[in-house]
């Protein structure tokens, strides 16, 4: 799978979204020096499989510690659209009580996950739970989620690369496209 392929046009650069993260990263790193002064550790907690690309970039440019967990959630199966029914399969392994959390996916789109991960952690005693998103889809928000950090709104298309994918592939690519067709 290329980005030569005819199905796939060019919708987000790579330096696009490395501006994107640039500027989260500087605006995550603010907040949580401020939030972190009374205690407890920030974790950034990655939904899996979609957001490592963004996590491993996001987390390399913030400076201050931070530590990483991974949650594997779906709403999608292999269709294009969300079926609504969130199932998780990956648990974080770090204590969530009296730390920070911010949960970090690479878009949000239906706000099903989201809102999943928001009951869960709040519910586990975090000091606070945000979430980040590189992409932020509001035109196709079916559950009320509130994003602290969004990289970019984008538009209602069906996006690849970058760690989004179709039935599993596309993920590699360095920059975003659209798949049509």
């Amino acid at each position: 799978m290329s980005a030569n392929s005819s199905n796939l046009k060019l919708f987000l650069s790579a330096e696009k979204i490395q501006a994107a993260v640039a500027d989260l990263a500087t605006r995550i790193e603010a907040d949580y020096a401020k939030l972190t002064e009374s205690g407890g550790d920030l974790i950034i907690v990655v939904t899996l499989k979609g957001a490592l690309f963004f996590a491993a970039d996001l987390m390399r440019k913030i400076e201050r510690p931070v530590l990483i967990d991974f949650v594997r959630v779906s709403s999608y199966g292999s269709g294009t659209k969300s079926s609504g029914n969130v199932v998780m399969t990956k648990d974080v392994e770090n204590p969530v009580r009296g730390n920070h959390i911010l949960i970090l996916d690479e878009i949000v789109d239906s706000g099903h996950t989201i809102k999943f991960l928001l009951e869960k952690f709040s519910q586990s005693e975090a000091a606070s739970v945000k979430v980040c998103s590189l992409l932020n889809k509001p035109s196709r928000r079916e559950a009320q989620v509130h994003v602290d950090y969004v990289g970019l709104d984008v538009e209602d298309k069906f996006l690849v690369g970058y760690g989004l994918d179709f039935n599993e592939k596309y993920r590699n690519l360095k920059a975003i496209y659209t798949l049509e067709g």
